[in-house]
């Protein structure tokens, strides 16, 4: 989950403001961010809404590129 992490910061949000707004612990929030849980396929879904970026950019850091 690089892209997460990266934009959390970029956005300038602490992981609890993410953790409160997206209904769960600020501790699976960093769990998610290091790589340590994987998030459900629809907390994946909340999240590509509430920070306005694909799926592929939250997991990967980068937009999806067609080959």
């Amino acid at each position: 989950m690089i892209g997460l992490k990266k934009i959390r910061k970029q956005k300038n949000y602490n992981q609890q403001k993410v953790a409160i707004d997206l209904n769960i612990s600020r501790e699976s929030l960093s769990y998610y961010e290091n790589g340590k849980r994987e998030p459900s396929l629809s907390l994946l879904v909340s999240m590509s809404h509430y920070f306005n970026v694909s799926i592929d950019f939250l997991i990967t850091g980068e937009d999806f590129k067609k080959r």
